[in-house]
């Protein structure tokens, strides 16, 4: 029953997209099918997820597949459940938000294109996340990231979308070859393609190779730096809630590779959690400063998936030094902190997304710049945008706090230890804080560059409201933020069973006081809001009740002008100058000369120094130099080709005679 309506959920989302596909390009009833069917696909999903959960006895599902080698074999157990829930209130969101962010009677078979590849990556994204055999794991992880291909190119009449596609392709398939490689040396270990029992491989000998491989293709999905190179221009082009779903959910197929991976091991060597911790460091702090640096809203928040990637490996390499030395209160608040995490980002990451997308469908454009003063005309967005980057930046009362909080617990508990784990792990909590002060610092430059002060352009002057199927999903996503926010202890069970699945090394111990007192936890959140609550409406009488209003000497500012304001540039023009020496930006500015100066203009611009400094100089470099060869090999002269001949046939003589 339980896998049955699993697979009911998978098959409704694979094949959500065709009746958008069908109709006519004026035809509401296919674009508004497609939304219907992709809700009951995940429903059904979520229904057998919590019934899983409550009988884990019936959570596998077997069916006859006749590819040699391979067994459609799938279950749904807590690891897969954590990623799952995110998976199927984002994909509900989205489709709601496209029916009016992206209709079908203005953009046509774009349109339509992007629903059918939106639901078919929604399915394969489950079947990623429950499958239990190498074969079926990378037929759906294909498939993933062929949607995925699609859904980033449904503008493909653009130049950017096309590029952002074949980094992405490139990207992405240079992953499933160190997938390939993975699944072989383990099933020459394990003696078949069926994934292996938790805590039953070694990691000596192959398992070390294995362990690489993993990071590499899983740690290319997932978008660690410097592996990162395909997600900035992909989550840009791509329509804003395919963004939501690409950021939010797609990504964290990397992470629950390594996650379901590491399970895998029965001892875990120190060089892993070190090499994890600091990995995760430079995505987080990395990841943060590019965004800083950044003009497109959608750019910007690419880049703040690679910083809080980041955070989640820094909390997986914490449980993985935990496991290393034997500390159970760390493996537990390490993988639970990272597994929150992954939740959270799911959730704020697809606000933002979305707000931003109802941003960009109003003023037509990406820019930060041209932008200015849309909180009195989007109020409904700049609260939920708002709500999201507070999130983000890991303050109370919303949920990134706490998946912060547990993983700074975890970075504390090794101090409790003997050996060398203490000061490797306690070395994350200022990592962790500068990440989150220069957060903070983005995304004040975020709002108050978008929603405060004056237009920029005639567009944001006459900026449209999103329409309520915008809106609703925007609002169902803050919801879901400020209920793990104020109420922590809900998730606690989860996590925990999870985390079980994960190390048997947690058995017995609880994730509730006194290692993480969530309840008391959940009570300060609440009184925290009920004070900034009280405070807003204290101020707002306040405000009511004072002397009448009425105009003073404004310094020079009655009449203030969008020159008068910071630019996206100037505002993070201090902070990203800290990290000029890894970031390369390049700064262009006219000062005031003289008396009567002339117009004066500063702007800025930061390339990614992994994909625009040495990837593409690199490719092209090649390019070249195979043009070279070609034009010498291929020169069309007969004798020069039965000279190759000559030489193949030589060169596998002398193979033969030497085997």
């Amino acid at each position: 029953m339980t896998m049955g309506l699993f697979l009911t959920g998978i098959l409704l989302l694979l094949f959500s997209g065709l009746p958008g596909l069908m109709a006519r390009r004026q035809a509401l009833w296919g674009e508004r099918l497609s939304c219907l069917l992709t809700l009951l696909g995940t429903t059904c999903g979520l229904a057998a997820a919590i019934m899983a959960l409550l009988a884990p006895t019936t959570n596998r599902l077997r069916l006859p597949w006749g590819v040699p080698g391979a067994e459609f074999v799938l279950q749904l157990d807590a690891l897969s459940a954590v990623f799952l829930l995110p998976l199927y209130l984002v994909v509900s969101a989205g489709a709601v938000y496209g029916l009016g962010y992206w209709p079908q009677r203005r953009h046509g078979a774009s349109a339509q294109k992007l629903r059918f590849f939106y639901g078919l990556i929604a399915g394969a994204l489950m079947l990623v996340l429950t499958a239990q055999n190498g074969l079926l794991f990378l037929f759906a992880w294909e498939a993933m990231a062929l949607a995925g291909f699609f859904l980033i190119t449904t503008e493909d009449d653009k130049e950017d979308s096309r590029r952002a596609g074949l980094i992405y392709l490139a990207a992405t398939h240079t992953g499933t070859l160190a997938l390939f490689a993975l699944f072989a040396l383990l099933a020459a270990v394990v003696g078949s393609f069926a994934f292996p029992a938790a805590a039953t491989l070694a990691s000596a000998g192959t398992g070390t190779a294995i362990f690489l491989l993993g990071l590499f293709g899983f740690g290319l999905k997932a978008g660690i730096m410097p592996l990162h190179i395909w997600l900035p221009g992909a989550h840009a082009a791509a329509p804003s809630h395919a963004s939501a779903l690409l950021s939010g959910v797609m990504i964290k197929t990397g992470i629950y590779g390594l996650v379901r991976l590491t399970s895998f091991y029965a001892d875990i060597p120190l060089s892993w959690g070190v090499g994890l911790l600091v990995l995760g460091a430079l995505s987080g702090v990395l990841g943060v400063a590019l965004a800083l640096a950044q003009h497109d809203i959608k750019r910007l928040l690419a880049y703040h998936s690679v910083e809080n990637i980041g955070i989640i490996v820094i909390g997986l390499a914490i449980a993985l030094l935990g496991r290393t030395f034997e500390q159970p209160a760390m493996i537990l608040l390490g993988i639970s902190g990272a597994l929150l995490h992954t939740v959270n980002h799911g959730l704020f990451k697809s606000l933002l997304f979305l707000a931003a997308g109802a941003v960009i469908h109003s003023t037509g454009t990406r820019e930060m710049d041209h932008m200015g003063g849309l909180f009195r005309r989007l109020p409904w967005t700049a609260v939920c945008f708002l709500g999201g980057a507070v999130a983000i930046c890991g303050l109370p009362p919303l949920n990134g706090f706490v998946s912060e909080w547990l993983i700074y617990l975890g970075a504390f508990d090794s101090l409790k230890g003997t050996g060398a784990v203490g000061p490797w792990a306690v070395l994350v909590a200022p990592v962790l804080a500068l990440i989150g002060a220069l957060a903070v610092a983005c995304f004040v430059k975020v709002f108050g560059v978008v929603f405060l002060g004056e237009p920029r352009c005639p567009e944001a002057a006459t900026a449209k409201p999103a329409v309520w199927s915008m809106r609703l999903p925007m609002l169902a996503l803050l919801t879901a933020c400020a209920w793990i926010g104020l109420l922590p202890w809900t998730f606690a069970p989860l996590l925990q069973q999870a985390a079980a699945v994960w190390s048997t090394q947690v058995a017995g111990l609880e994730l509730e006081a006194p290692l993480a007192p969530l309840s008391r936890l959940s009570l300060v959140a609440i009184l925290l809001l009920l004070t900034l609550a009280g405070l807003w409406l204290w101020l707002q009488r306040r405000g009511h009740a004072g002397a009448p209003r009425v105009a003073t000497w404004g310094c020079g500012y009655q009449f203030p002008a969008p020159r008068m304001q910071y630019s996206a540039s100037s505002f993070a023009d201090l902070l990203v100058g800290l990290f000029r020496g890894g970031l390369w930006t390049s700064r262009h500015e006219q000062p005031p000369k003289g008396l009567f100066p002339a117009k004066t203009g500063f702007s800025s611009h930061t390339p990614d120094a992994v994909l625009d400094r040495f990837l593409l100089p690199l490719s092209q470099g090649l390019a070249w130099l195979f043009t070279l060869l070609r034009r010498f090999l291929q020169n069309g002269r007969p004798a020069f080709y039965l000279l190759y001949i000559a030489l193949t046939l030589l060169t596998l003589l002398m193979v033969i005679a030497g085997g």
